[in-house]
């Protein structure tokens, strides 16, 4: 039988799925891309910072800020199991500055790019005993990578701009597994522990490229715009140790030793995301997202290809709508935003993919240049006839967003 524990405060709620690879990968989404299903790459934002392409970072003509929390809510159902957790942390700050307003745009960055957190309790029979004797085993994880980076946006041609993203991965990740002996008459006071820590650093690269053409359709006052991004393979180091630990069952260790210690690199595969978009500028605006990645040409420095990770993809579609930007009624300055998506996660379970559906929605509520966000994401992915669990999910961002403008030379007549 397997028990999944519930979660304590951290990076995000627990989630079994995160114990495959290095963990669950987050995307580069903002508040109001997730508020409409992540689409993002091919939409230009005057007033937000579009983290997902960097070429579209050129509509920024002012020095925008934004910050973002996240709240998500999770609940894992086995044949004999229903846990659910709680948990919430700062999803990102990111700040974008026109170095030349329409021309060069700049953005700094911190945010999360990878999460590890789970915990799985069950019973097994130690082999060869007569009686058989019964260990409580636990498998646990925690940590992940964060990214900080610096993106530029480069106009090339009154349609065309171009983009670059640095990142630099930072972070750890830590697999721990434990053996209590629980048969009576024989329970011990102690527990065995084999506890695996990996430190991660390095850089990521991704490429942006982004067309937009104004002023079509009969009235001249649409606007189509497409979007493409390619993150690069990345390879950072990483530096792997793994402890052997006797230790109380309060876990106190008793003895400790360290039975491997290597240096290598892990491979992160690169990923393609296309779009397209369509809209009234300051009006409304709609558009579809395809990502695609292959986890199956993950490699981490002591197991080599992993097993249990394949190709993933997303299909978004979303949309958002201000009924009119310039009224003296708030509902009416207000940014309305929705989207679905579905896809395939890097994960296989059970030897199958999962599937995972959201549905989302959001808005903007404007105070002069800048705004408070909110964004909201229900979904569900895995199935108990397939893949053992399934897993339904709850996610609630808050953010701010400042737009002010910055190192302008002030000029008197």
């Amino acid at each position: 039988m397997t028990i999944l524990s519930e979660g304590a405060f951290g990076q995000a709620a627990r989630s079994p799925f995160s114990a495959l690879g290095i963990g669950e990968p987050y995307d580069n989404s903002l508040i109001y891309n997730q508020a409409m299903g992540g689409v993002g790459v091919s939409q230009p934002q005057y007033w937000f910072i579009n983290n997902q392409n960097p070429a579209l970072l050129v509509f920024n003509y002012y020095t925008v800020f934004q910050a973002g929390a996240l709240v998500e809510s999770r609940t894992v159902k086995g044949d004999t199991t229903k846990v659910e957790n709680v948990n919430g942390n700062l999803n990102y700050l990111v700040l974008g500055l026109p170095i030349k307003p329409g021309k060069l745009t700049t953005s700094i960055g911190l945010m999360p790019f990878i999460n590890r957190n789970y915990k799985l309790e069950y019973f097994d029979e130690v082999n060869n005993s007569n009686p058989a004797d019964t260990v409580v085993v636990v498998e646990q994880g925690s940590g992940g990578l964060a990214q900080l980076y610096w993106s530029n946006g480069v106009r090339v041609h009154d349609n065309w701009s171009v983009g670059l993203k640095a990142a630099y991965l930072f972070g750890s990740v830590n697999s721990e597994y434990t053996n209590t002996l629980v048969t009576v008459p024989h329970p011990t006071s102690y527990s065995i522990a084999v506890d695996e820590q990996t430190y991660i650093r390095g850089f990521q690269f991704t490429g942006g490229l982004s067309f937009s053409q104004d002023s079509i359709g009969t009235k001249k006052d649409l606007q189509i715009s497409m979007g493409l991004t390619y993150g690069f393979k990345a390879t950072p180091r990483a530096e792997k140790t793994t402890v052997f630990e006797r230790r109380f069952v309060s876990g106190d260790p008793i003895t400790s030793d360290t039975i491997y210690s290597n240096r290598g690199d892990i491979t992160i595969p690169s990923n393609l995301t296309v779009g397209i978009s369509i809209g009234k500028p300051s009006k409304w605006s709609t558009g579809i997202q395809y990502t695609m990645q292959d986890w199956g040409q993950f490699k981490d420095i002591t197991e080599g290809d992993n097993q249990n990770l394949g190709k993933t993809w997303k299909f978004s579609a979303g949309g958002e709508f201000t009924p009119d930007i310039l009224s003296d009624k708030l509902f009416n300055r207000i940014t309305y935003r929705t989207g679905i998506s579905y896809g395939i996660p890097p994960f296989l379970i059970n030897n199958n993919e999962l599937k995972d559906f959201g549905i989302n929605f959001g808005l903007s509520l404007p105070a002069g240049r800048s705004s408070f966000d909110l964004a909201f994401t229900t979904g569900k992915r895995g199935d108990r006839s397939k893949n053992i669990l399934e897993e339904t999910y709850y996610k609630v961002y808050f953010g701010i967003t400042f737009n002010d403008q910055w190192f302008i030379r002030r000029k008197f007549d």
